[in-house]
């Protein structure tokens, strides 16, 4: 499989490439903003497996041309099988401090970025290929809600939507559109939001669950926002 994972210099969605680099036939792009964190990454990743096809790349999905990484994409796997849309980013202040700003830099991060990211990536989809964007259940409807993620949250209920509304325009193809509305895994961003808070699933875990998901998840599912929680966050 061809795959491309955003935010892969962290979290779970360093993890998640450590699972799908395991089985050889897999090629996959890794794009980060870190080039230290891609470069750690790509030494663990041949530490695991010294045949695996990795391809990191140093790539801002919300301020870098996408020309350049459509370019890069098309001469490394040329297509894709798989998209996951995986980078966001987060801010926790109460309500009343935010600001127009912060609000519009959670929409860019969290869902006009992978709006971006999608349109330049369709023409490279393959047939029955699967798209999976990375939601919160933050942004999950009837889900318990956090004082100090209004705009967090706010931004990735529209990236549900967006995926929504995706599958039902797409439909006519045989590519999927999903999203896992994720809740809390031990990783630098659960920390920042919730200091005191000790996830019971590990970042490696949510990795393999994305991973797994991904490769087998639109054979069952299409324009689905599915819940992956076991804890209040």
């Amino acid at each position: 499989m061809k795959i491309l994972i955003t935010g892969a210099s962290s979290g779970v969605g360093f993890e998640a490439v450590l699972d799908l680099i395991l089985k050889s036939e897999n090629e996959v792009i890794a794009i980060g903003r870190s080039q230290e964190k891609l470069k750690r990454l790509y030494e663990i990743a041949k530490g695991l497996n010294p045949d695996c096809v990795l391809y990191p790349a140093k790539f801002d999905i919300v301020h870098d041309d996408y020309a350049s990484l459509v370019e890069f994409v098309q001469a490394r796997t040329g297509t894709l099988d798989v998209l996951i849309n995986n980078a966001g980013e987060l801010i926790n202040k109460p309500f009343a401090e935010l600001t127009p700003l912060d609000f519009a830099e959670m929409l860019q991060s969290n869902l006009l970025a992978h709006v971006k990211m999608i349109q330049h990536m369709m023409p490279l989809l393959s047939e029955q290929a699967h798209v999976v964007n990375i939601g919160s259940m933050g942004g999950f409807t009837g889900s318990v809600k956090f004082a100090g993620l209004a705009a967090y949250s706010a931004s990735k209920a529209a990236l549900h939507t967006l995926t929504e509304c995706l599958a039902v325009e797409y439909a006519h193809t045989n590519i999927h559109f999903n999203c896992l509305a994720l809740g809390s895994a031990q990783t630098e961003m659960l920390e920042r939001a919730f200091p005191d808070f000790q996830s019971p699933v590990m970042a490696f875990e949510m990795g393999k669950y994305i991973a797994d998901f991904a490769l087998t998840g639109h054979k069952f599912f299409n324009g689905k926002i599915i819940p992956v929680a076991v804890t209040t966050p």
